[in-house]
């Protein structure tokens, strides 16, 4: 797909880290581009920035995306471009005993749910409701009418310990990649999903600078956690090679995860 200001985006989690900066990269190309986003203030700002939209959208509420969808496309059409960028996680062992008392505990199911909530149905959720609204686009050229884009983790492949609840909504992202690009296989819309590995977002930026320098020296090459401009960049490429369709690509530096 060419990129230019005739074709429409969806970024969700777009107002910082990785959607931030893809965002930008894709304004960069002339596209139009809404971000969706809980952060109101930052959301706006970097939509006024990059000549796009703004909708606060949390993605587990049906009513948020719905109403999502429909400012973006009032104000720029309907996307040809979705890009899932939104997400969270939390770390918490699947049972444990506190050494101080002895006492046992197990990972809470409601936190457990949190995160599939997030990460896995409020992909999914954007996935079909994008789609749904792709299928009346005509056709480009080459028969192409849209390209979907997920973010997983390297932890949906190799989850540290306390990662049962991300990791299972990443790799159940990685899961439904192939399965939706045949899903749309006969309608000319394409999906792939990205693992990121451990990257210089707003998240990590928060960390210690001992944890992060630890961080960077496992990455093999090179050594450094990633930029968010990397995943942008990984993402453009996604989107304007036409055979790029049905893949989960690790985006890492090489790292495998430590079991801790």
């Amino acid at each position: 797909m060419k990129l230019n200001s005739n074709v429409a985006a969806i970024v969700t989690g777009g107002a910082s880290g990785l959607g931030e900066a893809t965002s930008r990269a894709l304004a960069a190309q002339g596209v139009k581009v809404a971000i969706f986003d809980m952060n109101e203030a930052k959301g706006e700002a970097v939509a006024k920035e990059i000549g796009g939209v703004f909708c606060k959208v949390n993605v587990t509420s049906e009513e948020d995306v719905d109403a999502g969808f429909a400012k973006a496309r009032a104000a720029h059409g309907q996307e040809r471009i979705l890009i899932n960028c939104a997400g969270t996680g939390n770390a918490m062992k699947t049972a444990s005993r506190d050494k101080q008392t002895g006492e046992t505990k197990h990972f809470p199911l409601d936190a457990f749910n949190f995160i599939i909530q997030i990460n896995l149905v409020g992909t999914f959720r954007c996935i079909a409701k994008s789609a749904k609204g792709m299928l009346d686009l005509e056709p480009l050229e080459d028969g192409e009418r849209g390209v979907i884009i997920n973010t997983a983790s390297v932890a949906a492949v190799d989850g540290q310990m306390g990662q049962a609840a991300y990791s299972a909504s990443k790799g159940g992202v990685v899961g439904m990649t192939l399965p939706i690009a045949r899903d749309l296989m006969g309608d000319g819309i394409r999906v792939n999903t990205i693992l990121p590995g451990i990257f210089n977002t707003p998240l990590m930026q928060g960390a210690p600078e001992p944890v992060k320098a630890a961080l960077a020296a496992s990455v093999p090459f090179p050594k450094r956690l990633g930029n968010a401009e990397e995943y942008a960049s990984l993402a453009l490429e996604m989107v304007t090679n036409g055979y790029f369709n049905g893949e989960h690509v690790r985006l890492d530096g090489a790292i495998r995860m430590a079991p801790r």
